[in-house]
């Protein structure tokens, strides 16, 4: 998931188009400045994300023994940031801009917006605890993952952050002021995942002549991190809050987020009505079985929690050869990609799996395909309904949309984009619709073109999956701003989307820790279909599926109606 376009700013792109002969054209140099001046900016503000995206030192300090700063003077400053730069932006002349120039802006624009909104109205610094139990995970987890130094300089980083962690700890009790009852709870999970990668993994990992000196920091961390569980489950639980952002704050949100020019209520009716026809083709595919008892015998088919994530290896295997014999793209030459278990301080949001990039500024590291891992101490009805949920077809889908040719493939293209501040810019503060759209857009091209022989159980999977997409959109915004309750959801994921009691659980948990997330999928998709569709009937015989493929991955994520101007 990532981290946007107001619809007077899709207007500006648009209508600017026809400005760029008529004025000066900005200097390259001029707009890499100032582009660089957001995006190092940003992440001088973040030194966890910069890690991240490969941004080592600002201003002649380094970032990665550095944490975030959440006091009220780390707060001003976030503040500040956005509201110095949003001036910036308002002061050029759009004329003056080519249209990689007006993306750009535009994509800087919507996370400016986007940021000021959380500081100023959502305020999600007070109520989401889970926030800062993932930014510490994150904090130590990177640098031992990605082998950006020598082994001992990446636990000198790890070392120096432990030693901030006591004050993280206390800036965030000072900030919280009451939780969802769910945000709290998860934060409990995650944090305990925390605990156990410092005193465990981390400690086990650490080199023997820094054992002291990691021992010494780990200590007061810990005990930081014990204290703020403590703080959640005795204090911060007495104040509970609602998850839910309302109308108004979601629309705004919604909008800079998604940047697709749809309004919340735009995109539910669609969403809702092509439930019904995905339904209606699901039964004709099935027959002359029911839907239900097709899907039942699909699920038969799955591996075990001891060969879940070998499975995946596996099925990663079988997806880029496809790939390479369809020849639907050219695929990255790095050889960075992973399978691992996903990191127990994210399994709250990611519960089924996720993909972790490789840095913008350092593509050569490791790009990871996270498995979330079943766990032994499952009672049999719970693992028996994620193994049916993630059968032999339902982990191949996930394989393509997470790896190959999905994020994977998409990321690592971004990861090409010149000039480098375009190529952080739209890596690390990208369009959420263009991301996960291509990646859910592939799992429909890899079955048209053939992928498992487009048998029936992969087909069927498809539109389960595409069900999936389209619940996915109607729960975001019907929870978010509709009152949808708790069965509601439930039963529109069980009854009408096909999905398994364990998927349907996890997913409703998923929909109330985040907000214009979940409907990126359905929006993001049809967008790229719509794309496709309209190349090849602009070029008729001229066109090609690879073609078409790399040359939307060079441009890297931009809004989607930037993106059909751009390829025009």
């Amino acid at each position: 998931m990532k981290m946007l376009m107001t619809a007077a700013v899709f207007g500006l792109v648009i209508l600017c188009g026809c400005a760029d002969q008529k004025k000066p054209q900005m200097s390259a140099a001029d707009f890499d400045k100032l582009t660089g001046d957001f995006v190092y900016g940003s992440l001088a503000l973040s030194p966890v994300n910069a890690t991240g995206a490969g941004y080592h030192q600002h201003d002649g300090k380094s970032l990665d023994e550095a944490m975030d700063d959440w006091s009220p003077a780390g707060i001003a400053a976030g503040k500040k940031f956005g509201d110095d730069f949003a001036v910036r932006l308002n002061g050029l002349d759009p004329a003056s801009l080519d249209k990689e120039q007006r993306a750009d802006v535009a994509i800087m624009r919507n996370t400016i917006q986007l940021g000021l909104l959380d500081w100023n109205e959502i305020e999600s610094y007070k109520h989401a605890p889970q926030s800062y139990a993932e930014l510490v995970g994150s904090a130590l987890y990177t640098p031992y993952v990605l082998n950006y130094g020598p082994k001992e300089k990446r636990f000198g980083h790890i070392i120096k952050r432990l030693e901030k962690i006591p004050a993280l700890m206390e800036q965030a009790k000072a900030n919280l002021v009451d939780s969802p009852e769910v945000w709290n709870r998860v934060a409990r999970e995650e944090n305990s995942g925390n605990i156990d990668l410092v005193d465990q993994l981390l400690r086990k990992e650490a080199p023997e002549a820094m054992k002291a000196d990691y021992a010494k920091a780990a200590g007061p961390a810990l005990a930081a991190l014990r204290g703020f569980n403590v703080f959640l489950e005795k204090t911060l639980s007495q104040k509970k809050s609602d998850w839910r952002l309302g109308k108004e704050r979601y629309a705004k949100k919604f909008e800079y987020t998604l940047a697709t020019g749809k309004t919340p209520e735009q995109l539910l009716s669609e969403a809702e009505a092509d439930v019904k026809a995905t339904r209606e083709l699901m039964t004709k595919l099935a027959a002359p079985m029911t839907v239900e008892q097709a899907l039942a015998e699909v699920a038969k088919q799955h591996s075990t929690p001891d060969t879940y994530i070998a499975d995946a290896k596996k099925m990663l295997e079988q997806a880029t050869a496809f790939v390479r014999e369809k020849n639907l793209l050219t695929l990255p030459t790095r050889g960075n990609l992973e399978v691992v278990e996903t990191p127990p301080f994210m399994r709250g949001i990611y519960a089924v799996g996720g993909f972790n990039q490789a840095p913008a500024l350092e593509p050569q590291l490791g790009a990871f395909y996270w498995i979330t891992p079943i766990p032994k101490t499952w009672a049999k009805d719970r693992i028996d309904s994620k193994l049916r949920e993630y059968n032999n077809f339902g982990l191949q889908h996930l394989t393509v949309h997470e790896a190959m040719p999905g994020h994977y493939v998409q990321l690592e293209y971004a990861n090409d984009v010149q000039p480098q501040s375009r190529r952080v810019l739209r890596n690390v503060f990208g369009n959420g619709p263009y991301i996960e759209g291509w990646a859910f857009y592939t799992q429909q091209m890899m079955t048209e073109e053939g992928y498992l022989n487009n048998g029936v159980g992969m087909r069927l999977t498809l539109y389960k999956q595409i069900l999936r997409a389209l619940g996915n959109t109607i729960l975001d915004i019907r929870l978010q701003t509709m009152g949808m309750s708790d069965q509601e959801a439930l039963d529109l994921m069980m009854k009408q989307t096909y999905q398994e009691k364990e998927e349907a659980t996890a997913k409703l948990q998923r929909a109330q820790l985040s907000s214009c997330q979940l409907p990126m999928y359905y929006s993001g998709w049809k967008a790229w279909i719509q794309l496709r569709d309209h190349e090849k009937q602009s070029k008729g015989a001229a066109f090609s599926l690879k073609d078409f493929h790399e040359r939307a991955l060079k441009e890297s994520a931009v809004p989607m109606p930037v993106l059909a101007d751009l390829l025009q």
